[in-house]
């Protein structure tokens, strides 16, 4: 009775899944009259009906659990143009779905456990592991775009010092780095035009982007220039100062890890290498030995 009353629950709940699809579908594409004129009802991205689905929940979070989430998002890069109850209502919609497919699982895989026990087990573990791989997927993006940055800004520096050493403006050489770099760095620098262009100070939004992205070498370039715009001290040459500094720093990071090198590969030598070896060396000799003994 079992497998039919389970395949009864899932067989209503698609047909329950289809229905609303439909519905929706229906919504989307019905064409609405507005002053004589077609209009079709401005649509509304998956995310957010999973938001307003999950309001009550999301709700919950304090202003400051919102704004460390919000800064995470934000180093993140706004994956999805998610806010933090998007963020949350995907944690709890991740979390429901796997303690269902969890409790499913623990019904119908036999076990050495009962059921009883087995059933619930299963859909706790499933249900902690949805909600927090969204946290660690998002700290692994932040740890990304972090690496991202620090390995193009030496030469983002570079072209920031050669393009305002010809002459032209702070922001000019802004606009050239997002030009050619299409990444994280780029993302960021494109930020704080945007941010310039709607009317907020220059300097501060280069501040706000070095706190926001968290890279410690890029909070230095932009303290070094925001000190020379106060102190008046000319900017290519603090720039050209900064790009040999940051070159240096890279070629130290490099010695180092080349000089770990040689001790980390102890590890797969000794764990891989050397037991293939011996059963390569010593598996005729047993193998002989065993003849003999027989």
């Amino acid at each position: 009775m079992l497998p039919i009353a389970l395949a009864a629950g899932v067989i209503c709940g698609v047909i329950v899944a289809a229905y609303f699809i439909a519905i929706d579908q229906m919504q989307r594409t019905a064409p609405a009259v507005s002053g004589g004129f077609l209009a079709t009802p401005p649509r509304r991205g998956f995310v957010k009906q999973l938001e307003s689905m999950v309001r009550p929940f999301a709700s919950r979070l304090t202003p400051r659990s919102a704004g460390r989430l919000r800064q995470k998002l934000s180093r993140a890069g706004d994956p999805g143009g998610l806010t933090p109850a998007g963020f949350q209502a995907v944690r709890y919609s991740l979390a429901a779905l796997l303690a269902v497919i969890g409790l499913g699982g623990g019904l119908l895989i036999p076990s050495p456990l009962p059921v009883l026990l087995m059933a619930p087990l299963s859909g706790v573990v499933l249900a902690a592991v949805g909600y927090f791989a969204p946290n660690l997927w998002l700290e692994q993006r932040i740890a990304g775009r972090r690496v991202q940055i620090q390995r193009s800004l030496a030469e983002a520096t570079d072209l920031l010092t050669l393009v305002v050493e010809s002459g032209m403006s702070l922001d000019e050489g802004l606009l050239s780095i997002t030009e050619r770099f299409h990444n994280a760095l780029g993302d960021e620098i494109g930020k704080v035009l945007r941010e310039i262009r709607l009317g907020r100070p220059r300097m501060a939004a280069l501040e706000h982007m070095a706190d926001a992205t968290g890279v410690a070498d890029l909070h230095h370039l932009v303290e070094s220039i925001v000190q020379s715009d106060q102190m008046g001290v000319p900017i290519a040459r603090l720039l050209r100062v900064q790009a040999t500094e940051m070159r240096r720093r890279q070629r130290q990071t490099a010695q180092e890890r080349a000089a770990q090198a040689s001790s980390r590969m102890v590890f797969p030598m000794v764990g891989c290498i050397f037991p293939v070896l011996w059963i390569v060396l010593l598996g005729p000799a047993i193998i002989q030995i065993l003849k003999t003994v027989r």
